[in-house]
């Protein structure tokens, strides 16, 4: 598995590499900013981070935004998670209004605001278990993407949207991998539905 790295993109909770370990995954790294190309990998991670810091580094480096897109051409796995997602759009906004072209992955834009958008503590039901994690971000996205489930809060509201278009999976929640391994499973091992022996070393004891 191939995961982000670096100042754009870099929130990982320290559990979730120690549950992809446990779950029979090989990381390897890679920085969206400095690399021409992805570590070879049978599945991508682009989790959070502040790519609205680094738009023009983002943006220029076309050779890995490349990459990314022949990945998810390939059919491979790709979870992009808040400041990963900004990066599978179309176009990212900062706060001073300057725009760059990101990866193109989903139709949409995203604008950086002055207040604070969404926090708090959110689960998703997803194929394989009830998903938990955080949000945490300043922007707002614009999309006509239809989401495939839609996270709640602890107090019930309805919460983020979680989005797939193609192999790629995108959310501004942040997973934390161990409160639903078999779910996890399913998003990096898709081609693993229907083969028990396949999911059950991918999954592990399923949380």
């Amino acid at each position: 598995m191939a995961i982000a790295r670096d100042a754009a993109l870099g929130f990982i909770y320290p559990a979730n590499l120690a549950c992809l370990e446990a779950m029979g995954a090989a990381l390897s790294f890679f920085s969206p900013l400095e690399d021409t190309s992805l570590p070879a990998c049978d599945a991508l991670w682009l989790p959070g981070g502040y790519p609205e810091l680094h738009l023009e580094a983002l943006s220029a480096n076309r050779s890995m935004i490349d990459a990314v897109r022949g990945h998810h051409a390939e059919g491979k796995p790709l979870l992009a998670e808040c400041g990963g997602m900004l990066y599978c759009l179309d176009d990212l906004e900062d706060r001073q209004g300057a725009c760059a072209r990101m990866a193109g992955l989903i139709a949409g834009k995203a604008v950086m605001q002055p207040r604070l958008a969404a926090l708090g503590l959110q689960q998703v039901e997803l194929p394989g278990g009830a998903l938990r994690g955080h949000t945490f971000h300043y922007s707002r996205m614009d999309t006509e993407q239809p989401a495939q489930a839609w996270a709640t809060t602890r107090d019930g509201r309805k919460g983020e949207p979680v989005f797939r278009s193609g192999s790629l999976t995108a959310s501004y929640m942040h997973f934390y991998f161990p409160s639903a391994r078999r779910a996890v499973a399913r998003i990096f091992r898709p081609q693993a539905y229907g083969c028990a022996g396949q999911e059950n070393r991918m999954a592990g004891t399923a949380g």
